[in-house]
């Protein structure tokens, strides 16, 4: 059932309103992968984010990583190269992301009621080592959301043993507010409550971890290029494990829905009321979820 706050606008209308937002990071990604070794301008490292709680390093080298899942095909298409441009080969990219109702396999206590069991599960995870042309590319399906959080899809890079860039990539809101209230099953009892604009993670990453998603004829494609250090070695930052209530394959963290921790999620900003914790945005309704929802067109 869709939300009766939440309007509803046609599909490719909400793609349409992506302008600006989508054309940029469709730019970035040319530029990373036509750029040579002569090239001035160094491009911008992709920005390190936190791991979150529910990576599993299982090593399972695979393109298609839904194991029979339902929802919206997706491809995840990555282009790895150094900030001269030059495309990064035999790099292992790891890729993970919750299923349509916000749950993460590997981990107990998911979903809205806590209820989802998944240890031992591997849905939605998988690697894959980058071709010649610093291309690894994931088929997948569209993830969903969970509370304190907006759309997102993890990532990491790494060169041999070593993690060389441990990220988030972030999915168009219109596109997500779509899928989320008119296609089962994505739609949901409750209205998304996060979207890029007031996601701590997403605002401290920038530019360089926002996707650009094309619709082809059976798919959603989105593309990302990931521009790394081959020879860096950053600290991973990963929440806290154990604790209790804390459960899964491998005692680290809780489930989605759960208070978010420290420096993780939600930074307050203007959507922020009296009396609401700092942590937590609130929810948009109406005309100013829509404005927030579809990026401003270019002056001019």
């Amino acid at each position: 059932m869709t939300p009766s706050n939440t309007p509803a606008l046609g599909r490719r209308g909400l793609l349409a309103g992506l302008g600006a937002a989508t054309l940029a990071a469709t730019a970035r990604t040319t530029a990373a992968t036509s750029a040579t070794a002569a090239t001035t301008q160094k491009l911008p490292l992709t920005a390190q984010t936190t791991e979150g709680p529910y990576y599993l390093d299982l090593a399972q080298v695979r393109s298609d990583i839904t194991e029979g899942l339902e929802g919206v095909p997706l491809q995840v298409r990555f282009t790895v190269c150094d900030t001269a441009g030059r495309p990064l080969p035999r790099l292992r990219v790891d890729l993970w992301h919750c299923d349509m109702q916000g749950r993460y396999s590997g981990f107990g206590g998911q979903g809205d009621d806590r209820a989802g069991a998944f240890e031992g599960k591997t849905f939605l995870r998988g690697s894959q080592f980058t071709d010649r042309d610093g291309i690894a590319a994931f088929a997948t399906v569209y993830p969903g959301w969970y509370a304190g959080r907006t759309t997102h899809i993890h990532m990491k890079v790494l060169n041999g043993a070593r993690a060389v860039l441990t990220s988030q990539f972030f999915l168009p809101d219109a596109l997500s507010e779509f899928l989320y209230t008119q296609v089962s099953p994505y739609q949901r009892s409750r209205v998304r409550d996060t979207l890029n604009s007031v996601d701590g993670i997403a605002l401290r990453a920038g530019d360089t971890v926002l996707g650009a998603v094309r619709e082809e004829r059976q798919r959603y494609v989105a593309t990302l290029a990931l521009v790394v250090d081959p020879a860096a070695n950053p600290v991973v930052d990963r929440p806290p494990q154990g604790g209790p209530g804390m459960s899964g394959m491998s005692g680290m963290s809780g489930p989605p829905g759960m208070p978010p921790m420290p420096g993780m999620t939600g930074a307050p900003g203007p959507q922020m009321g009296a009396g609401l914790r700092p942590g937590r945005p609130r929810t948009l309704e109406g005309a100013a979820r829509i404005k927030a929802l579809v990026p401003p067109r270019p002056a001019g």
